[in-house]
Parts: structure tokens; sequence; C-alpha cells
């Protein structure tokens, strides 16, 4: 199937989860995630109006950025090693993988313009998963604030992988309750406004939540 056929079906999708949670469809941006596609597929969804791709390797991201042609809004949504931030960190519109201190200073040190970034935040606690602890995030929000090159506009996570509705809803509730009490504290550098949750599998939950960025791949580019 076509990424546009696939986009229109998604975008229905869009519509009725916004709808029922009482808000506008156009509140919330899709990120195509292209990291197991190939170079002319990812054009593909481009030519079909996405402007926002996720990729999550540094090799990936370097090698689709040279490659695909339009406007395009680039985020990585994988982990990030420091030792990395050099290649790429320039050449990113969003992150969405901030957690810990060592990456902060990091892209202070390389980073040339300001960089909007999500923390990413473990809300399920599951070992495999990277992020902060809830408990934590807050605190770790704080101490960005001397990291003028950092730009916290919200938080990402990733919920379980089960067909518990009520689990995966439950997740993203909390992280937008965190979000929340976050934004609320009005800091200047982390307005804290926007939520990364949602993917192929429980996206219109994560909608229903309150998301702005759902990131979704097989559903959406396949493969």
């Amino acid at each position: 199937m076509k990424v546009s056929e696939k986009l229109a079906l998604i975008s229905n999708d869009i519509k009725s989860a916004a709808e029922k949670a009482g808000r506008k469809p156009d509140s919330v941006k899709i990120v195509a995630v292209t990291k197991y596609v190939s170079n002319e597929r990812t054009q593909e969804a481009v030519n079909a109006g996405l402007i926002h791709l996720g990729e999550n390797r540094p090799e990936g991201f370097t090698e689709k950025s040279e490659a695909i042609n339009g406007e395009v809004k680039w985020h990585y949504i994988g982990s990030l090693q420091s030792r990395k931030v050099k290649s790429v960190i320039n050449e990113l519109d969003y992150l969405h993988s901030l957690d810990r201190l060592s990456l902060a200073k990091e892209i202070q040190k390389r980073a040339v313009e300001k960089i909007d970034c999500f923390i990413q935040v473990n809300v399920s606690g599951e070992e495999q998963k990277h992020g902060l602890s809830p408990q934590n995030a807050i605190e770790f929000v704080e101490a960005l604030a001397n990291y003028d090159k950092i730009n916290v506009i919200g938080l990402m996570t990733m919920a379980p992988l089960t067909d518990d509705k009520e689990v995966i809803r439950s997740c993203f509730k909390q992280l937008a309750m965190l979000r929340d009490k976050i934004a609320a504290k009005n800091l200047q550098h982390a307005p804290c406004t926007e939520l990364s949750m949602g993917m192929s599998n429980d996206f219109t939950i994560a909608i229903e939540e309150g998301a702005t960025y759902i990131r979704i791949g097989s559903s959406l580019v396949g493969e």
C-alpha cells in the first residue's frame, strides 16, 4: 500500500481519537519513523506530505538526511550515545531521548544553536527501557537550567507492549500529569508543553491522553 493511502487511514484514526478527547486533529503531529525503510520509501513519505521524520541511529540519520529532498523536520528518537552527539546534533530539529546529564553536557558542548528536546521518562519502569524514573524527572529538568543550548519542550515515553489498554492508558496519563507539573513551574528553559507518546499499536490511546507528537513506523511506512 502507498504511504499516502496509509496516511489517509491513520489520519481518520487521529481525527476520531482527537474528537473523542475534545481536541482538534491538527494538535497532533505525526513523526514518520523511517529507520527501517529505504531512502525511496522515506522520500515517498515526504511526497505524501509528512514533514516530521524519525531516525534512531546516527548512521541511518546521516544517510537519510543527505538523500531526502523537501521541507523536513528531523527527529532523533533513539538513545543517543554521548560520543555520537557531535555527528548529528547540528542536523537535528528535535531530540526525543534526553535522559542524563552526561548527554546534556555533550549537547551543550557541540550544539551551535538551541535544540528542542524531550526528556525521556521510563514511566512503565521496565528494565530494558531507557529513561528517567518519574520521581527523578523534575529534578533533572531543573538541573538543565544552565544549559542554554537545550530547550525542554516536553516529555517522551514508550508504553509497555501489552494488549491491556488500561495499562497503556495509565502510562500515558502519568506522563501527562508529570508534564503538567513541570509546565506549572514556568521554567524559562523548560516550557514543557509537548508530549511525545504513542506508536503504531497505541497512538489512539496516546492522543486521548494528550499526545502532541506520535511516532508511527510500521503501520505508516512499513518495516
